[in-house]
């Protein structure tokens, strides 16, 4: 039993996060006690329900209460219908990540039995480097690094630093080595040699501080046809921003679909749980949505919180977590997008059900 009192935001946000977020964090609570974790769960306004409220998607309240906390979850915006000028300014994720610094999207893709998937013994681990690369809208301090001299030009910067590409490249290689001990770096060093090919050196030089690792690299290109093709043979990619979120939108697809996608978005202090993908707008309300990407998005975070603490009940309820979600899905228990007719609550119901029978065995 953990001595340690973990309190934890939880940022519902819009579409199908007021459903699959409660959805997660109901499961986290149950396999916390069942670890003995305590938790205190902390609700802050973000979204569309923010701007209604506080005039803003991400009040300053909630910023300064996120610095106090943990960790926390935060669920999918729908940032392209809010009204401007909220629309055109940074997403609430965005704004989280770069305020909070959280350098390291970490996004594993894995096949679960009962599932349809494309590679049914996918189990890898995409990170991505979050900070800068070839997304407009984080990669400079002030302003964006998307412009136009003229209405008929467009211009787009990219930025690669060694002190970015350094600490990613080194969560890759740590993860990797508590894993299968393969990395694989991803990059287009063949036509952008000074930026990607700066990713890919950095990387490479990292990688003689864990020689018990074995790395290869390949151009994103190619490496979206050997994810298809041999998604297996996979353990951890390690890239930058842009490649890293197509690549890893690509691997959720292939381990069986988007919506059992998780990820955390970490710095060296603090972690936020967040799914890898969007606020589904079309069917928010209607209790179908899958939660499984939330749902595990909250193990990681767990898992996080007991590596960063030195603490095994954290890890302990991750994987509860994700026994309860694997055993519910095996069980005959899914969302209408991996094969089944399950509604949210009734997966989620499902999964509280493996885990307090798991508890009481």
């Amino acid at each position: 039993m953990s001595t340690t009192t973990y309190r934890l935001g939880v940022l519902e946000g819009d579409g199908i996060g007021p459903e699959i977020v409660p959805s997660a964090v109901e499961i986290a609570a149950v396999a916390a006690r069942a670890a003995g974790v305590s938790v205190d769960w902390v609700p802050l306004p973000l979204g569309a329900a923010a701007i209604e409220s506080h005039g803003t998607p991400v009040p300053d309240e909630t910023k300064q209460a996120l610095a106090g906390l943990d960790g926390w979850y935060l669920g999918p915006h729908d940032s392209v219908s809010y009204p401007e000028p909220h629309r055109s300014a940074l997403n609430p994720s965005g704004t989280l990540r770069k305020h909070f610094q959280l350098f390291a999207n970490i996004r594993p893709a894995k096949s679960f039995p009962g599932a349809k998937a494309v590679c049914d013994s996918a189990d890898l681990v995409i990170v991505r480097e979050n900070t800068e690369g070839f997304y407009a809208d984080r990669n400079t301090f002030a302003g964006t690094g998307e412009f136009m001299p003229t209405p008929d030009t467009a211009i787009m910067m990219g930025i690669i630093t060694r002190e970015a590409t350094d600490r990613v490249a080194r969560v890759a290689f740590d993860l990797a080595r508590s894993r299968r001990k393969k990395l694989t770096i991803v990059h287009k060093a063949n036509v952008l040699k000074l930026t990607t090919g700066m990713f890919r050196t950095v990387c490479q030089e990292v990688a003689q501080d864990y020689p018990d690792v074995t790395v290869d690299d390949f151009h994103i290109d190619a490496m979206t046809v050997h994810l298809v093709r041999r998604a297996q043979d996979f353990d951890v990619i390690v890239t930058e921003n842009m490649f890293g979120d197509i690549l890893s939108d690509l691997a959720g697809e292939i381990s069986g679909s988007l919506g059992t996608a998780p990820s955390i978005n970490a710095s060296a202090t603090t972690a936020m749980a967040q799914a890898s993908h969007g606020s589904a707008p079309d069917i928010a309300g209607q209790n179908i949505a899958n939660p499984v990407a939330m749902i595990l998005s909250g193990a990681m975070l767990f898992e996080w919180l007991g590596a960063q603490h030195g603490d095994e009940a954290p890890a302990a309820a991750a994987k509860i977590i994700e026994a309860g979600v694997a055993d519910a899905i095996a069980g005959g228990t899914a969302t209408r997008d991996l094969g089944g007719n399950a509604s949210t609550t009734e997966f989620t119901a499902a999964v509280v059900k493996t885990i307090t029978a798991a508890d009481q065995k």
